[in-house]
């Protein structure tokens, strides 16, 4: 006769815990981010140079004074956001629905033609510059209050890392489907003056697409703000000190990790984008972007679903570590590969298998990236009594905007200067074979290839340090964390003093 399975008791269920219904909610609303984010950051440049003819120095100089803006603009929506009284539908969620309209506006405006209105070149510039301020001001201020409140709809361990899974879906569907949809409809075939057919940016279309994205970014914040509720107390009247907080935040080695991975991972995303150029003057084929995305977010959508299991398993720093190694391990391969294949054939399949390398190892940081942030959050808690979750989002905001800003900057800088492209007179043609500026590569188009190739390799290879050797949050040591917050939110009972043993070990986790 079989032995009767004793039955497992799983212990108390936490008061905070959440299910798939809050997760998808909270899904929603970052796939509304994207879809404008996503547009905005991967064809703003084609838009500047293509359609409106700005130099590629021209447009990094506004995508530059935009970033200076952003070192008094973030901080300033992190102060706001943190002295607002809860109300009652919360301190974070009423963001979504005053911010969503005016923030798709700013969007779509991004892409106006004002060549069409004005043959001044100075007030063309001038609201490019308008426009893009204005966007960028606008996503801050729905991103610092949407990355808040994934750490006040929960405190489980467990809900965040749901939480985090179900943002990198929504960051899946958001960031897809722009890259995947627009390259079919913002590029239009033409005869160039060599008498070839090629595709080329059309303003128009650009602008229609923007439109959509905007519509679809509305309704999908709309929809996160009815289906998610904060259940952590926020403080009812706020006494934020700033100065504690962000003087904190420079002696935390897990914030300042966190900090300098994000300028990298989002540099390299907006770096990304420089992938147009590829597919389009190297490839010869703007279409083949379609093809690099679904590379980049198909072992995503595999690893979505073991990683909230492999998390409990191993740990989020142990995944967002092995992770980053096959990233970098693929990229370098792909910067040493790729120039020595045929462009039209070899070169094209081992850039995309590379391509899938790099997007499965990248998917584990992805997926972890935010819950990361939320333990941040609660060890900045554990080691300095302070809670503020805002300023710390705006703090890390402002590190990812960094991070774009320098991708942007630098990628069009080595586009214009060591590459040698020019939008004004090279914006309809495919293979460029005119000699780069640059004497290390023989045509721009191989320039081109050399930029988008070299720099991810860089990058991948400091994530990868950085997330196995210099955050130093594992999963034994974020136990105590964890306990701790519980009991501050009166959720457990207090901890015992041998509990204490990592917020009193400074000289391992702080730098000074």
């Amino acid at each position: 006769m079989a032995k009767e399975k004793k039955a497992v008791d799983p212990g108390p269920q936490h008061p905070n815990k959440i299910g798939i219904k809050e997760g998808m909610g909270y899904m929603l609303g970052d796939a509304g981010n994207l879809f404008v984010l996503t547009y905005v950051s991967s064809f703003l440049k084609v838009f500047h140079t293509d359609v409106l003819g700005f130099s590629g120095s021209k447009s990094g100089n506004l995508f530059l004074f935009t970033r200076l803006w952003d070192a008094i603009n973030d901080p300033l929506w992190g102060m706001i956001v943190s002295k607002r009284k809860p109300s009652k539908d919360g301190k974070f969620r009423p963001y979504l629905k005053w911010v969503c309209v005016p923030l798709g506006l700013s969007a779509l405006l991004c892409f106006v033609d004002f060549s069409k209105f004005t043959s001044s070149q100075l007030v063309i510039t001038m609201l490019a510059y308008v426009t893009y301020i204005a966007f960028g001001m606008l996503y801050t201020g729905m991103n610092i209050p949407f990355g808040s409140l994934a750490s006040v709809i929960t405190d489980d361990p467990d809900g965040r890392t749901l939480l985090s899974t179900f943002r990198s879906i929504g960051g899946g569907i958001g960031g897809a489907a722009p890259l995947l949809a627009a390259p079919l409809i913002i590029y239009v075939k033409t005869v160039n003056e060599s008498g070839e057919e090629v595709k080329v940016a059309n303003g128009t279309r650009m602008l229609i697409f923007g439109a959509v994205m905007a519509m679809l970014s509305i309704i999908f914040y709309l929809a996160c703000y009815h289906t998610t509720k904060e259940r952590v107390p926020s403080e009812e009247d706020p006494n934020v000190d700033l100065k504690k907080t962000y003087l904190g935040l420079l002696k935390s080695r897990p914030f300042i990790t966190v900090a300098l991975a994000g300028i990298l991972i989002s540099g390299q995303l907006q770096f990304a984008s420089l992938n147009q150029y590829l597919f389009k003057n190297y490839f010869e084929n703007p279409n083949l972007s379609i093809i690099g995305t679904m590379a980049n977010y198909a072992p995503m959508v595999v690893m979505i679903l073991l990683t909230p299991k492999l998390v409990k398993r191993f740990g989020k720093k142990e995944l967002a570590g092995t992770g980053s190694f096959f990233a970098a391990a693929a990229a370098v391969a792909m910067f040493f590969i790729t120039p020595h294949l045929d462009r039209h054939s070899s070169a094209r399949i081992e850039f995309f298998a590379l391509l899938f390398i790099i997007g499965f190892g990248y998917s584990f940081v992805s997926i972890t990236n935010w819950a990361v942030v939320a333990d941040v959050i609660d060890y900045q808690e554990y080691k300095t009594g302070l809670r503020n979750e805002s300023a710390i989002y705006a703090v890390y905001t402002f590190c990812r905007k960094l991070g774009q800003t320098l991708a942007d900057v630098g990628g069009l800088y080595l586009l214009e200067k060591f590459a040698g492209y020019d939008g004004a007179t090279m914006s309809n043609l495919a293979y460029i074979d005119q000699p780069a500026k640059s004497g290390m590569v023989n045509t721009v188009s191989d320039g081109i290839l050399f930029i988008c190739t070299l720099i991810p390799a860089i990058v991948y290879t400091l994530v990868w340090v950085l997330m196995q050797f210099g955050y130093p949050l594992t999963k034994e040591r974020l136990e105590p964390v964890y306990a701790y917050v519980r009991a501050a939110r009166g959720e457990a009972e207090a901890l015992p003093d041998d509990n204490d043993m990592l917020r009193n070990d400074d000289a391992a986790e702080t730098v000074q």
